[in-house]
């Protein structure tokens, strides 16, 4: 987290803090299923993302210890994107969320384009 304004003041805001957002929650879950990713994979899984907003969800799910990222020195350059072990301990809990959320959308649907996770 970058300023004192995003400060957790209890373990439920600080985990929220982490995977809150438009795209962590999914960007965890597509590394789960596929175990490493390259930036062009992510950005192709992650429909409607901008470069600008994926490089920043990345940076920050890397600094909070969730995302590691491997550089190879070869050209073009590859960068690759995987689950910590911190990153690896959220997926239960994102599966369970997955799962409370599929009950709710049957119950009441929403509008727009569902998209599988």
């Amino acid at each position: 987290m970058k300023n004192d304004e995003n400060k957790a003041y209890c373990a439920v805001d600080f985990a929220f803090q982490r995977i809150g957002g438009k795209y962590r929650g999914r960007t965890l879950w597509y590394l789960n299923e596929d175990k490493v990713l390259r930036y062009g994979e992510l950005k192709r899984l992650l429909k409607g993302i901008t470069t600008k907003m994926l490089t920043q969800t990345l940076r920050e799910l890397e600094q909070d210890g969730l995302v590691s990222r491997k550089v190879y020195l070869e050209v073009p350059p590859k960068v690759e994107y995987a689950l910590t072990p911190a990153g690896l301990e959220l997926i239960p809990i994102i599966d369970t969320l997955r799962q409370w959320a599929d009950r709710r959308i049957l119950e009441n649907p929403v509008n727009g384009e569902k998209i599988e996770c």
